[in-house]
């Protein structure tokens, strides 16, 4: 196979490859585990702290943990320069600069984030380099990406044209470690998840563009059947209309990204938004307040709130779940504020980061399905694509090994000479989506299909 033959060259040049990760954080475990058993690899982690790299290297023979500040350009390039790729697990803010480095010391790098423009403007430099820069290979953006191109180019080579389009990805905690009422535990950065409450959504319904502002993002849900969980609850993800361009399926009348959560979440998330929660300006009356004062701030009432003060002021019953679930995170408790909350936000991250994490051995669930509509010249199929993973109870969440398992993949098949394009990418192409999903399959990371005659 193209696998085989290219991995036997990589072996014959007689030469370990060497791997450069930046970041030591949640994601990067399942990544350099793979990558420490690969022949003919070794692996450098730089992180800030020292002792989070070297957990990750462990007693890896063919593994090195390196003291890091990427602020230090120079020491960054030096790194680089000495690696044959770079994977950046950074934060995306420095994405960027890492590629610029990339593109200047010829060597190839792959990053799990999303292309911003800084990232696209280096396609042209990192060509004529002769180098990939291969970014949105994770869970989403990533296995979404690959998995929905298999099945829209598997549509057209048999004759057929995509009518529509829906997706929806969520991660969650499994049933079993479903145990608070919100139905949800951060995987990822709280205030990131709260903060992509604020975002306004796009998508395109039978032909027509919907717009969704900000504010009214959780008004939007219904009910999105899932086989093998049960009902959860979708609601628009951003503007999803560049997807058409992305995919090449121009001429489709329907195109839509979603989240998944557990039922209740819209609701909850409507009127926390409604109080003003989200909000990330700061205040300079919060020193010495108690949550129920701050309560009272946030309806305008002067003193404490209580929950019949706050029903009035959202219009919902005083036996409200919405109010069951406030009043578990605290926020009518007598006690004071931290000390160091500056906004709103910074008081619903403090009283819901303790409270939804994850317990040891709990696992997270990550979900993903995607809806086509193809119409063939002799009839219309829907096409159901379903993924359903968990995470592995006191190993890594389901959430971390599908975002560095692609990349990981990735990573050995530009090193192997499988993937030889160059130029900033994303994997929509089957050089790319084919080998790493055929990977993912052999350990267990597989959707389900079905397909149903919807006319004839």
């Amino acid at each position: 196979t193209g696998l085989s033959l290219s991995r036997k060259v990589f072996v014959e040049r007689g030469r370990v490859k060497t791997v450069l990760v930046l970041g030591a954080g949640l994601v990067s475990g399942p990544l350099v585990r793979y990558l420490l058993v690969q022949d003919g690899i070794a692996v450098t982690v730089a992180d800030v702290y020292l002792e989070k790299a070297q957990r990750l290297i462990g007693t890896a023979t063919n593994g090195t943990a390196v003291e890091l500040d990427v602020h230090d350009e120079p020491a960054l390039e030096q790194l680089i320069a000495a690696s044959d790729l770079v994977v950046s697990l950074l934060p995306y803010v420095y994405h960027p600069l890492v590629a610029q480095l990339c593109v200047r010391q010829r060597t190839p790098m792959v990053t799990a984030s999303y292309v911003k423009d800084t990232m696209r403007a280096l396609d042209a430099a990192a060509r004529e380099a002769g180098v990939i820069l291969l970014n949105e290979i994770g869970v989403d953006p990533g296995i979404d990406h690959m998995s929905a191109m298999r099945v829209i180019d598997r549509i057209r080579s048999a004759g057929g044209d995509l009518v529509s389009f829906s997706s929806y990805c969520g991660g969650l905690p499994a049933p079993d470690a479903n145990n608070n009422p919100f139905g949800y535990k951060f995987s990822w950065s709280p205030r990131g998840v709260l903060l992509a409450g604020k975002n306004p959504a796009r998508y395109l319904e039978d032909g027509n563009v919907v717009d969704i502002p900000g504010e009214e993002l959780f008004l939007h849900h219904w009910p999105v059947e899932i086989a093998g969980v049960g009902t959860l609850e979708g609601y628009p993800n951003r503007d999803c209309l560049p997807y058409i361009d992305t995919y090449g399926i121009h001429g489709v009348t329907g195109m839509f990204r979603g989240t998944l959560r557990y039922p209740g979440w819209c609701e909850t998330m409507a009127n926390i938004v409604k109080l003003g929660l989200l909000d990330e300006s700061p205040r300079n009356d919060l020193v010495g307040m108690t949550f129920a004062q701050f309560m009272g701030v946030m309806i305008g009432r002067p003193g404490t709130a209580t929950t019949a003060d706050v029903a009035g002021f959202l219009g919902i019953p005083p036996d409200s779940p919405v109010l069951d679930k406030l009043a578990w995170l605290g926020l009518f408790s007598t006690s004071p504020l931290p000390a160091d909350v500056q906004s709103p936000i910074d008081v619903l991250v403090a009283v819901m980061l303790p409270r939804m994490q994850y317990a040891q051995g709990e696992r997270d669930m990550l979900v993903m399905q995607h809806q086509f509509v193809a119409q063939y010249p002799d009839r219309r199929e829907r096409i159901t694509a379903t993924l359903v993973d968990y995470g592995i109870p006191h190993g890594d969440s389901s959430m971390s090994r599908l975002v560095g398992l692609p990349a990981a993949i990735g990573v050995k098949l530009i090193l192997t000479g499988e993937i030889t394009l160059t130029g900033v990418q994303i994997p929509v192409v089957p050089e790319i989506y084919m080998p790493v999903l055929n990977e993912l399959e052999t350990m267990g990371v597989r959707f389900s299909e079905q397909t149903e005659v919807i006319s004839s």
